[in-house]
């Protein structure tokens, strides 16, 4: 159980937390260990010996090993395979959670034959002290391993643990050389631990990393620019020089809800989904009357903007640890604009997706409130499923929505989808005589050329909580590229940069 849970935290940066990503670790495993009991049983029925079983714990070690140095190389490598993309993650399940599964499936059937004595009840307690064991692996590593330690240092203690049972076998004597099998692969784990693994890793220094109870989190410099990276991906960016100004172009666009509603004076923004807190920190700086409340779910990333990015300690910031679904449920507070930013390319949690989320959303908006929900899709084309469905289920519930893809062109990227509870239309040409005319800090006239309306929705569901498939509308965009788009501001004499400037897009492509 232990090597599941590492195994869902190395493919998570590639392949994501998808049901197909847990359902190919499960199905591998179940499988690997129905042939490892297979074979086992009749190797041990053949000729167990302790020094087999303490070759198989040692073997399960060097595995484990293995995968500390090699598991993001293999990844990578067989990330680009030509396989349908609900299955491109089982060649790298196979390769490496395969062989150590197997040898463990050896264990149970080699124990039933040396511990002698009837053979059912022999059976029965060697089996229930390996549910025992996994149970205790699959808490420990949850509970204790993760939190508290990164992937090298996780695959270090399983693989010891193993280590540690040859030794336990092949008390009280080491002979014909064991001991010199333990400590050679006791030193191949630590190795494997020290190194860290071979294969290409995020470009810049990085300043911070940890296994969160949710996520891989790494807070990484490169040049003036610090970004938060969750599992892999660019979550949010920091201009080192000026906290205040957009790196990435996105979150410019999060301004326009303020052109959807008749006063731009806003009294309280709330934000469900903190990352680095870019969106939560500028509001903060340039609405002086608004007081912005953040939801954030992993207490480690809010741990890290606060460390990293600066949560300003004000009144007028609030920061809640836990889930915005539950938060709109519990706060009688009403906001003028709500950003929905915590959808991931590769990992959407379904309970924010769907027509109850959006009518509680609705709820707490103000008459004239606006929600605006930062997508990760394509705005078009086969891997646009995923933003075709939530803007019809966002309709269900919202008079009008609008979205604005921020890269052009049918790749995946980040497309803000803005609804508003007022039926009224507004056009294009009207968003743009009130951004001319208003002072919302930011001028978005490169921004209001994506401006789009009436996608088609036929062949896409409605989300609804009995049935949100995400992880299917999801899988077209399994293994493509997520395009992001930088902005680089140009200074105003009058203003800083990060309040009045024309967008020069450079685009960023992440895996």
């Amino acid at each position: 159980m232990g090597l599941e849970i590492l195994a869902g935290r190395i493919l998570a940066p590639e392949f994501g937390s998808s049901i197909y990503t847990w359902g190919g670790i499960i199905g591998v495993s179940l499988a690997a260990l129905s042939l490892g009991y297979h074979r086992g049983g009749k190797r041990a029925a053949e000729n167990a010996s302790h020094s087999r079983l303490i070759a198989v714990f040692l073997a399960t070690g060097l595995c484990v090993a293995g995968i500390v140095l090699f598991g993001d190389l293999i990844v990578q490598s067989t990330g680009v395979l030509p396989l349908p993309s609900r299955f491109v993650s089982l060649p790298a399940i196979t390769i490496l959670f395969g062989p150590p599964t197997y040898l463990l499936g050896y264990v149970s059937p080699y124990a039933a034959e040396l511990a002698g004595g009837d053979v059912g009840a022999t059976a029965g307690h060697v089996y229930a002290l390996g549910t025992v064991g996994s149970i205790v692996g699959a808490f420990a590593t949850t509970y204790v391993l993760v939190p508290a330690l990164s992937i090298p240092q996780i695959g270090l203690v399983i693989g010891l643990s193993a280590v540690v049972a040859a030794v336990a076998v092949a008390a009280p004597e080491f002979g014909d050389g064991t001991g010199l099998r333990v400590g050679g692969v006791a030193a191949a784990l630590v190795l494997a631990a020290v190194v860290g693994g071979v294969g290409p890793s995020l470009a810049g220094d990085t300043v911070y990393g940890t296994q969160t109870a949710y996520q891989e989190l790494r807070v990484v410099d490169r040049g003036d620019t610090r970004t938060l990276y969750l599992d892999g991906q660019p979550h949010s960016a920091m201009d080192l020089d000026d906290p205040n100004r957009h790196v990435f172009d996105y979150t410019r666009y999060f301004h326009a809800s303020l052109l959807f509603i008749d006063d731009t004076d806003v009294d309280r923004v709330l934000f469900i989904g903190g990352g680095g807190f870019t969106g939560p920190r500028i509001f903060h700086e340039m609405y002086p009357n608004a007081t912005v409340d953040v939801v954030e779910l992993d207490p480690a990333v809010i741990d890290a903007a606060d460390r990293y990015f600066g949560i300003p300690d004000s009144p007028r910031m609030n920061v809640h640890r836990g889930d915005g679904r539950r938060f709109l449920e519990e706060t009688n507070r009403t906001y003028d604009v709500i950003v929905l930013d915590a959808y991931r390319k590769d990992s959407v949690p379904f309970q924010l997706t769907t027509v109850a989320f959006m009518q509680r959303a609705s709820d707490r908006l103000d008459d004239d409130g606006v929600l605006l929900a930062n997508l990760i899709s394509a705005p078009s084309g086969p891997a646009s499923k995923f933003y075709r469905a939530e803007y019809k289920t966002m309709r269900q519930v919202f008079p009008r929505v609008y979205s604005f893809p921020t890269a052009g062109g049918p790749v995946v990227q980040n497309v803000e989808v803005v609804a508003t509870k007022r039926d009224g239309l507004v056009t294009e040409s009207e968003l743009r005589a009130r951004n001319e005319r208003r002072d919302i800090g930011i001028d978005l006239s490169a921004e209001l050329d994506s401006y789009r309306r009436d996608e088609p929705t036929d062949d896409v569901p409605v989300l609804r909580d009995d049935r949100a498939p995400v992880d299917s509308l999801l899988d077209g965009m399994t293994g493509q590229r997520y395009v992001q788009v930088r902005a680089n501001e140009s200074t105003d004499a009058a203003e800083p940069a990060s309040l009045n400037g024309s967008a020069e897009r450079v685009t960023v492509v992440a895996a």
